[in-house]
């Protein structure tokens, strides 16, 4: 028995039908758009307009998120900017994204991106991205010229970075030997100040002591003064006193000589 279709699932399928052609059309307007931004952003890169062609690039990115083209020559106008960071960023996506890991596009992603690393003297890590391009791709000589490259700028990094080591150490151990000498100056110049300081301290203790034995001798010397003085005028009353005596007695003997009777 034939099953009869409905009006209902005519019409579901015809909505599908009519959502699947415009969903078609809009992918091949987008796909389209994006040659387009492509195009444009690969003639400013030949005109070495790379800021130009790499918003050309994103516009296209804008189209088709995973646009392998767009994607690629995005790091490349980043690259030719000297804005190494970003297109090493940019190409870190892109082969982490990339699904064939055996394409010798990505080979070429690789050894951008140790181009990038390179030109910000990250060796180590442009030397990986060199040894994944290749992995992938052995016969590439300019990748292979570039990893040998790396090797040795590496090298002379490690032995820049020794010898940096090295000379800090010694000025490190200049700077201990300076400072140890600095410590015993400063020891023997403390020292000096603490000799003057009691050289001072002495002189003053010599300076006070002959001062009080000026002082105690010109106390005796005034003590002994007075003594003679005191002496002086106690000699002076004992002489002053026998005058008086001598006086008193003269007197008293003329007023009996007048007093007595004539024989």
């Amino acid at each position: 028995m034939i099953k009869r279709i409905n009006n209902s699932t005519v019409q579901n399928m015809k909505r599908y039908i009519i959502l699947f052609t415009l969903l078609i059309s809009v992918l091949s307007i987008n796909a389209q758009e994006e040659r387009k931004f492509i195009r444009k952003g690969n003639k400013m890169y030949n005109d070495s307009s790379y800021l130009d062609a790499e918003i050309d690039y994103r516009k296209a990115l804008e189209k088709n998120k995973n646009s392998f083209d767009a994607q690629y020559n995005l790091g490349d106008a980043l690259y030719k900017q000297e804005k190494y960071d970003k297109a090493a960023e940019q190409f870190e996506i892109l082969a982490g994204t990339s699904k064939d890991k055996k394409n010798k596009e990505l080979a070429k992603v690789y050894h951008n991106l140790g181009n990038s690393y390179f030109a910000q003297k990250q060796y180590e890590k442009s030397i990986e991205a060199y040894k994944n391009s290749l992995k992938i791709n052995p016969d590439d000589n300019d990748t292979r010229y570039n990893l040998i490259a790396a090797m040795k700028m590496l090298q002379q990094q490690k032995n820049k970075d020794k010898n940096k080591d090295k000379n800090k150490d010694k000025n490190k151990d200049q700077n201990k030997d300076k400072k140890k000498q600095d410590q015993q100056k400063n020891k023997q110049d403390q020292n000096k100040d603490k000799q003057k300081q009691d050289q001072q301290k002495q002189n003053q203790q010599d300076q006070q002591k002959q001062q009080q034995k000026k002082q105690q001798q010109q106390q005796q010397q005034e003590q002994k003064m007075s003594q003679q003085d005191a002496q002086r005028l106690l000699n002076a009353i004992q002489q002053d006193e026998n005058e008086l005596q001598k006086k008193l007695r003269k007197a008293k003997a003329t007023k009996k000589s007048k007093s007595g009777k004539n024989w």
